[in-house]
């Protein structure tokens, strides 16, 4: 691969501004300046560093944030922020998007990466990746909603899948397990049953629990076994 693309392609400098590093001697290939912007590397064992920082390259980015509200699940958007302004430079240039949707005024795991591939796959109901939600409602949900989550609540001329809920004792909070992701489907699902949604909050991805330590609009790459636990899902 062309240094210049490599670089490019890991979101780190235009090819432009490579040829300058270049020049200025900031990249070193194998202990050795690099000679040109365009000269071959192995990315796979070349060993190289921009201003004394060793260079990793990965074909596809996974990253993590946590949502904050306000922001839309879009790459763009003509009247609201959105969740990729979010991130660094060196990302919004490998054109990151969010891997499904959550609302505006829903928070919490949202993944981002630059593999449309995996993307498509974690997102298709068939293959029943769970995503897990906290929530919070304005009245106790009804006796029996569990057991009528579980069967499939109909949405206009659809049925869901099967959702598995698990309420706290005063039944007005609790978690609800989701593998598709119609438009609107929790706040949906629980006005069918009389309650309105007062906050919602998803909690893990394909079994990816949110870290945690990430406030509000923080993000962070997936750890290579996150990313392994994320590729394995069927």
């Amino acid at each position: 691969m062309r240094l210049d693309k490599l670089f490019s392609d890991a979101g780190l400098l235009s090819r432009r501004d490579c040829a300058r590093a270049v020049s200025r001697g900031e990249i070193v290939v194998d202990g050795v300046p690099a000679s040109r912007a365009d000269m071959k590397v192995d990315e796979a064992k070349a060993e190289i560093f921009f201003r004394g920082e060793r260079v990793g390259f990965s074909k596809f980015v996974y990253v993590m944030m946590n949502k904050p509200e306000g922001y839309i699940s879009a790459t763009t958007d003509g009247r609201l922020p959105v969740v990729t302004e979010l991130l660094p430079e060196e990302l919004k240039r490998r054109g990151l998007f969010p891997c499904g949707r959550l609302d505006k005024d829903t928070t919490g795991f949202m993944l981002l990466t630059d593999d449309g591939q995996t993307a498509h796959r974690l997102l298709s109901p068939k293959h029943h990746v769970e995503k897990v939600y906290a929530f919070t409602l304005d009245a106790p949900l009804p006796e029996g909603a569990e057991a009528r989550f579980l069967a499939g609540v109909r949405l206009g001329d659809e049925i869901c899948k099967p959702a598995a809920l698990a309420l706290d004792d005063g039944r007005t909070a609790g978690e609800i397990v989701l593998t598709e992701g119609k438009y609107h489907q929790i706040k949906r699902m629980m006005q069918r049953e009389g309650c309105t949604v007062t906050s919602l909050a998803r909690i893990s991805f394909g079994g990816i629990p949110l870290d945690e330590g990430l406030s509000p609009g923080a993000w962070r790459y997936l750890t290579e076994e996150e990313t392994a636990h994320l590729l394995a899902q069927k």
